[in-house]
């Protein structure tokens, strides 16, 4: 007796640069059972070959309607997250935002809750270049008395940033604290770089009560994440240090990483 096999996840991607074409190579690799069937860009493709075989250019968050996707994942900016999450979240079970920076602006989340609550579907937030996000959001259900998110990567990271007119970035010798404030401010300053510490504010205590700082330091290579969280529960200590993706300095391997994860895990009889 032959057992029938489950239906592929039909995914679309909203944005084609360094992220999701990282993430596509990588699930193309490792899955059969995903089908990229869609991808938004801002301009049509001058070929055919500029996107990967069978799939459709979405030239707008209408053209959803007609792909009818199981998952469609967010990866161009967060300018993009309120008009594809609005259309995404009516035409597919779930919606993943990458650009949670978006979320800075607290009525595009409620406007996307809404949406949500309103068709079943649900908007899903990738752990980014963080860990631990589960046991900090576990730990929320309890008082939190602090969170701090401390994130350093070398100079040539921040370049193309504001902090270029808050430091020097060429003439760093050691590590320079060049930003303190809320994650909010943080992640609304600096989307390209701290647009992570919108998730952890997401997953403890808020935009506002989450304090960030912004590290410069030309001895390291690696995109680093501290992360202390304290409260009625204990404390929680978490440290990475991110491989740099290879085509874009300001993110993190990682980031690709925790889409890939996201995203198999609606595919797999076991996810964690």
């Amino acid at each position: 007796m032959s057992i029938a096999r489950k239906k592929p996840l039909r995914l679309a991607f909203v944005g084609w640069g360094a992220i999701a074409r990282r993430v596509a190579d990588l699930l193309t690799a490792r899955n059969d059972n995903i089908v990229l069937a869609g991808i938004a860009t801002r301009s049509a493709p001058a070929h055919d070959r500029e996107l990967p075989e069978g799939a459709r250019w979405l030239p707008s968050p209408d053209a959803l309607r007609d792909l009818t996707p199981d998952l469609v994942v967010e990866a161009a900016g967060r300018a993009a997250v309120e008009p594809w999450g609005l259309a995404s979240l009516r035409c597919a079970p779930g919606f993943v935002v990458s650009s949670t920076s978006a979320f800075t602006d607290d009525a595009v989340l409620q406007r996307l809750v809404d949406q949500a609550e309103r068709f079943g579907s649900r908007i899903l937030i990738p752990s980014g270049a963080l860990g631990g996000l589960d046991a900090l959001a576990a730990a929320s259900r309890l008082p939190l008395e602090s969170v701090t998110h401390r994130i350093i990567k070398p100079p040539r990271a921040w370049k193309g940033t504001p902090a270029e007119d808050l430091v020097d970035l060429g003439a760093l010798t050691s590590a320079h604290v060049f930003f303190r404030g809320s994650a909010r401010e943080a992640a609304s300053r600096f989307p390209a770089n701290a647009n992570v510490a919108a998730i952890s504010a997401l997953a403890g205590i808020g935009f506002e009560r989450t304090g960030v700082e912004l590290v410069a330091n030309p001895a390291t290579t690696k995109n680093c994440h501290h992360l202390v969280a304290k409260g009625d529960f204990g404390t929680l200590v978490v440290m990475v240090e991110n491989r740099p993706l290879g085509t874009n300095p300001k993110s993190s391997e990682m980031t690709a990483l925790s889409l890939v994860h996201l995203i198999e895990g609606r595919v797999r009889p076991v996810s964690l």
